[in-house]
């Protein structure tokens, strides 16, 4: 084991190449190289175990989890399925105020229960949403902060790939984090909600004033057949979502196996909404893009944390963490503030994987339940994608919209009250961790 200056050299080795632009890929698989052979003295032995730690990080069939989720939301996503809840929402909620920003955030939330990747719902309604939003007269700043914010939905609601990757890394059941993850999930989308009603009522003429929001979105020359086309996407949707979330919760599926269920359903769907094979083809191509870097990063975590375990860096950050004091909050504070600050400058998945290792020993030594822990995690790591100067969601919503007026600046104030309720979720759940780690009995 070596001591606390190697402990420090490693971790400000690793932030200098990622504040360097280096892919954290690279920055964590060289680190754990070098570091590892430092410590064995042998390049050759810390070959041996790059070799083994590669065959034995995804070698178990539950890492299939993770292409198969992503298959299933790209046949969702291409099958139109993002617009037809949309529509289906908004039209529920056309009698309450702030109608359309609300519809986003109920999209968001299921449109994330069949992706799984906030990115791409921050893509999808900012495309579908906001014009919307704008010709019925929403302020802008409003409408683009309510894309970025509830956004964030589709990290925490189950299939989550950071749920799948957060698992992984701290070896928790995907199945229990996908379950404490949906009550969690519900409570931000109602918190959500309850903001913009609160705020539509307050300044109406923000949310396009009442005449813009008693307006129907669907025109009066619609036919029969658009709606049912709607609902064949909307329902399939939700059915899809009970299928593999109740299998799940029943115990009839493994996690790995409501995916592959999931992937089956969804293609059917995409057939049936009538999505070509060229668009089927494209599906799977963009799969193994996506899929890909998530399991090379997977490995190098590995390695990351066999270097974590070796040099004694877990028992150093620990003992740094601990000397701050005895206050399980104010650690957690700490955590959070690290969260949002990695969050300016490197993705989701990258900020589990540097983290992870290091804070999880630490919230157990603590007293929080490693569930609760997670979702507190994902919560606070969201957050940090709306976090300026380079929040990611954000930079998302930015590039999905051709608005002038869709500046940088008015998409992170309008989304400033999202990234308050999202905090004050994570220090809910730290006083109320039942939120989180609520489970059937069979789980």
């Amino acid at each position: 084991m070596a001591g606390p200056e190697f402990a420090i050299a490693i971790i400000a080795i690793l932030i200098l190449l990622i504040l360097c632009s280096i892919p954290v890929v690279i920055a964590l698989g060289l680190c754990s190289f070098v570091g590892l052979a430092y410590l064995t003295g042998s390049f050759t032995v810390a070959s041996s175990l790059l070799a083994n730690t590669t065959y034995e990080s995804i070698r178990d069939y539950v890492f299939a989890v993770i292409p198969l989720f992503v298959l299933m939301g790209e046949f969702i996503s291409r099958s139109g399925a993002a617009g037809d809840l949309y529509s289906i929402i908004n039209r529920s909620f056309r009698r309450l105020p702030g109608r359309l920003a609300l519809a986003t955030v109920g999209g968001n939330a299921v449109f994330g229960a069949v992706t799984g990747v906030s990115i791409a719902s921050a893509a999808a309604f900012a495309r579908i949403a906001y014009p919307q939003m704008v010709r019925h007269g929403y302020d802008k700043g409003v409408a683009l902060g309510s894309i970025a914010g509830s956004a964030c939905l589709g990290m925490l609601i189950p299939p989550s790939v950071l749920l799948i990757v957060w698992g992984v890394i701290a070896e928790i059941s995907i199945g229990r984090l996908f379950v404490a993850g949906v009550l969690p999930g519900i409570l931000l989308s109602l918190m959500f909600m309850i903001f913009i009603l609160g705020y539509a009522m307050l300044r109406p003429e923000v949310f396009g004033g009442p005449a813009g929001d008693a307006e129907d979105m669907l025109t009066s020359d619609e036919d029969r057949a658009q709606r049912r086309r709607e609902a064949i996407g909307g329902l399939g949707a939700l059915v899809l979502i009970a299928v593999v979330l109740g299998g799940i919760w029943l115990g009839a599926f493994t996690p790995t196996e409501a995916a592959g269920v999931g992937v089956l359903f969804a293609l059917v769907l995409a057939i049936v909404k009538g999505v070509k094979p060229r668009g089927l083809a494209e599906a799977v191509l963009e799969t193994g893009r996506i899929s890909a870097p998530l399991l090379f990063l997977l490995i190098t975590a590995q390695m990351y944390s066999r270097l974590l375990a070796l040099g004694g860096i877990n028992d150093f950050v620990q003992g740094l963490f601990l000397s701050l004091g005895d206050s399980p909050l104010l650690i957690l504070a700490l955590m959070v503030l690290i969260w949002f600050a990695l969050g300016m400058f490197i993705d989701s998945v990258s900020i589990i994987l540097l983290t992870v290792p290091i804070f999880a020993p630490i919230s157990v030594t603590l007293g929080y339940e490693p569930l609760a822990f997670a979702i507190m995690g994902i919560v606070a790591i969201e957050a940090g994608l709306l976090t300026p100067p380079l929040g990611l969601c954000v930079y998302t919503v930015k590039g999905c919209v051709s608005d002038r007026d869709a500046t940088l600046a008015r998409i992170f104030m309008g989304s400033i009250p999202y990234w308050i309720i999202l905090l004050l979720l994570v220090f809910l759940i730290a006083a109320f961790p039942g939120i989180a780690t609520w489970l059937p009995a069979q789980m």
